[in-house]
């Protein structure tokens, strides 16, 4: 079976790309497709040939890529995957459109619905320019919404990753969808019993990340706090922080896992979709502190993986982190419940099940 695996863009280290890698380590010989590309932002692909689009040419691309989102769904249409008996896309938004040869397979590993256009006010909240150039905008998102249900239905399986997503899915796109959560790669984390004194955080730094809300109960707590990652959030969430709030940027995957193994705990405030943060936490026997809604809810067991808070404000937090730092942490059950629940291995037994289905239809 001849397999292509695409992608929306790999310009940059999320989730979505790290099971996007993990698809990759375990069909070395598909051939991996996306609309733009770039090796230095993303997860490693070795030498492995990436085919692009022809968005790929345009200069600035790559740094600016969330700018060119009405030309996404032509850019995945253009793509030639005739030869193809599998296609496995990997997508929050734009690689479904992707057309696949009669005959042939499509299989979606959705992350998301397509956020931006769907949630509209959340995706894009502390956008100043949102605000200002907004009739335009959702004049814009008016249209693209259209051709996004056109090309959701091109997909003849979805799989999503949580509960909420399969939600989601068939709410906006109709679409019945198959839960099964998305794995880490455990072999990236590292297990310590000794925490160190600070706090983590690991995400984009865009708005619905809700990176503000941890700072701010930071500010008031004086807790040591490391961000990791970047994003157009940057400048402004480092006005807003204080002395005890390091800002990291961007780090090795070993540096990564080094912080996260430490870590007293990991916070996550956003609504996440499902969240590898989370498990990647745990498998590194260290707690979380996350906003009580979405794919956590799935992944968490309260009171000995991790603690909720049932608001996204920084009072919430507050109140979360100060419970959590009475709790006396098993810090090896944590780290079981994730490598036993969430393993690669779990993963791929129940993908490959669908794939030999799914794959039987002709």
């Amino acid at each position: 079976m001849k397999i292509a695996l695409v992608h929306d863009y790999l310009t940059q280290r999320g989730g979505a790309e790290r099971v996007f890698e993990l698809l990759c380590q375990r069909y070395p010989n598909a051939d991996i497709y996306t609309s733009l590309y770039d090796p230095e932002q993303t997860v490693a692909l070795g030498d492995r040939l990436v085919h692009t689009t022809g968005l790929q040419k345009l200069p600035g691309a790559v740094k600016y890529f969330r700018m060119l989102a009405p030309l996404y769904f032509p850019a995945f249409r253009s793509l030639n995957l005739q030869d193809y008996d599998l296609v496995i896309s990997s997508s929050s938004s734009f690689a479904k459109a992707v057309k696949k040869r009669k005959g042939a397979r499509h299989i979606c590993f959705c992350h998301n619905v397509t956020r931006f256009l769907w949630d509209t006010q959340t995706y894009l909240r502390e956008y100043g320019d949102y605000r200002y150039f907004y009739p335009l905008i959702e004049t814009i998102f008016h249209q693209m919404r259209k051709v996004d249900l056109a090309y959701a239905q091109e997909p003849d399986l979805y799989i999503a990753n949580s509960s909420v997503v399969a939600h989601r899915i068939q709410k906006y796109y109709g679409k019945q969808a198959l839960v099964i959560n998305y794995p880490i790669s455990s072999s990236n984390f590292t297990f310590s019993s000794k925490k160190d004194n600070f706090y983590l955080a690991s995400a984009r730094l865009i708005s619905y990340k809700r990176i503000d809300v941890i700072i701010e109960a930071f500010n008031w707590l004086g807790w040591p706090l490391f961000i990791i990652g970047n994003g157009p959030e940057r400048e402004r969430l480092k006005a807003k922080a204080l002395k005890n709030v390091q800002f990291l940027g961007h780090v090795t995957d070993s540096e990564r896992s080094y912080l996260m193994s430490k870590a007293r705990s990991v916070i996550v405030a956003a609504l996440e979709d499902y969240g590898l943060v989370p498990v990647e936490a745990n498998a590194s026997g260290t707690p979380v502190i996350a906003y009580g809604a979405g794919g956590v809810l799935d992944t968490q067991l309260p009171g000995h993986t991790g603690v909720f808070f049932n608001r996204q404000t920084p009072d919430a937090l507050h109140a979360a982190l100060l419970d959590a730092s009475q709790i006396s942490w098993d810090y090896r059950k944590i780290r079981h419940h994730a490598l036993s629940q969430f393993s690669e291995e779990a993963f791929f037994s129940k993908v490959e099940h669908v794939i030999s289905e799914v794959g039987s239809v002709t």
